[in-house]
């Protein structure tokens, strides 16, 4: 990946950074071509979706019109015990929501 781990360091610091939806919103309109940013939104609709469990990986495919090697790629993401960056944020949803 163009500019390396470092580059990534960096955006992740700014990411940290930002302070309400608001800000997060322009930095995000700012950062990502349309096309990006549609695709990153859908990928955590899907995350959601599964989360959820009720229903099934065509259903989503269906619901939200991504491929279903998208579906399974975010779903494999959930289930890998290496990484955990979807299920992280989605614990930290879920607490906040129930607090």
């Amino acid at each position: 990946m163009n500019g390396g781990p470092s580059a990534i360091r960096r955006l992740c610091e700014a990411l940290l950074l930002l302070e309400d939806e608001q800000t997060a919103e322009k930095f995000l309109e700012d950062l990502c071509t349309p096309a990006e940013l549609s695709a990153l939104a859908e990928r955590w609709r899907i995350c959601r979706l599964l989360r959820d469990g009720r229903h099934s990986y065509r259903e989503i495919y269906e619901l939200t019109g991504v491929s279903t090697a998208t579906v399974t790629r975010v779903a494999r993401c959930l289930r890998d015990p290496s990484g955990g960056g979807y299920r992280a944020i989605l614990e930290k949803i879920e607490k906040k929501e129930k607090s």
